[in-house]
C-alpha cells in the first residue's frame, strides 16, 4: 500500500504527483490491470511465447538493421 505525507509548504499537486511517481514505481497499476480479468494457465503461456518471439524479432532486427 502506497502512501504519502504532506510535506511543510508542499501544494496539493505537488503531493498528488509525488503519489503517482510512488504507485508507478511500485507496480501497483499494472498487478490490477493483469488481474482485471481471470485468464487461465495455458494462455499465460501461450502470451508468454508470443511476447518471447516478439522480443527475438526485435532483437535479432537489431544486430543486422
Amino acid at each position: 500500500m502506497s502512501s504519502v505525507v504532506l510535506r511543510p509548504n508542499e501544494s496539493q499537486e505537488q503531493l498528488l504527483r509525488r503519489f503517482r511517481k510512488q504507485v508507478a514505481k511500485s507496480g501497483i497499476l499494472s498487478t490490477v490491470r493483469r488481474k482485471r480479468w481471470h485468464v487461465s494457465k495455458s494462455e499465460l503461456r501461450r502470451i508468454a511465447k508470443k511476447k518471447a518471439i516478439r522480443r527475438a524479432r526485435r532483437k535479432q532486427q537489431r544486430t543486422y538493421g
